[in-house]
C-alpha cells in the first residue's frame, strides 16, 4: 500500500494537552487565592464580631419601656366639678376622669393619695378659660397638664412617675 503521508507536529507550538496544562495551573493558583483571601476575611470578621460584644443601650437612649402587665383604671370619683369665669359669665366644668397603669403598685399609691391628687386636679380645672378648653387641642392640652400634675404627685410620694401611662377624661360637660 501506498504510504499514507502524515504531518508532524512543528517544534515551536506545543500540542493541545501542553496548552491545557499550564492554564489549569494557572486556574488553580487563582482560585486558591480567591480561597484564601475569603477565609481570612471570614476570619477576621468573625475575631471582629466575638470579640466586641454589642453594648447594651442606655435608658436615656432607648425607647420607652413597654408596659407590662394588664392595664389598670383608677377611676377618680366622684366627678370633678368646678366654676371658672368665661366673659363676665360663671360657668361650671364637670370632668370625670380615669388614670391609666400597668404596675399594681403606682395602681396603690394612686388610690392611697387620692385626695392629694383630687386637690391639684381641681386646682387645675378651676384656673381653665373658657376659651381655651372649648376646642380639642384645649382639652389635649388640658388633658396633658392633668397627667404632669398625676405623675408629680406620685413622684412626691415616693413612687415612679414614669409609670402613669395617661390620663383620661371620661366625661366632659360645660355649662
Amino acid at each position: 500500500m501506498a504510504d499514507i503521508p502524515t504531518l508532524e507536529p512543528a517544534a515551536d507550538v506545543p500540542l493541545a494537552d501542553d496548552a491545557s496544562k499550564p492554564r489549569k495551573g494557572l486556574r488553580l493558583i487563582i482560585m486558591g487565592a480567591c480561597a484564601a483571601v475569603l477565609l481570612a476575611g471570614a476570619g477576621v470578621g468573625g475575631w471582629l464580631w466575638l470579640s466586641h460584644p454589642a453594648k447594651p443601650k442606655s435608658s436615656a437612649a432607648s425607647a420607652p419601656a413597654v408596659p407590662s402587665g394588664p392595664p389598670l383604671y383608677i377611676a377618680l370619683d366622684p366627678p370633678f366639678v368646678t366654676n371658672f369665669e368665661a366673659e363676665q359669665v360663671v360657668r361650671f366644668l364637670q370632668i370625670s376622669v380615669q388614670v391609666l397603669t400597668h404596675d399594681p403598685s403606682t395602681s396603690d399609691l394612686i388610690k392611697a393619695n387620692d385626695p392629694v391628687i383630687r386637690n391639684d386636679l381641681l386646682l387645675l380645672f378651676g384656673n381653665q378659660k373658657y376659651a381655651d378648653i372649648s376646642t380639642r387641642e384645649g382639652k389635649e392640652r388640658l388633658r396633658r397638664e392633668a397627667l404632669d400634675a398625676v405623675r408629680k404627685d406620685v413622684a412626691a410620694n415616693g413612687g415612679k412617675p414614669e409609670r402613669v401611662d395617661a390620663v383620661y377624661f371620661t366625661s366632659f360637660v360645660m355649662q
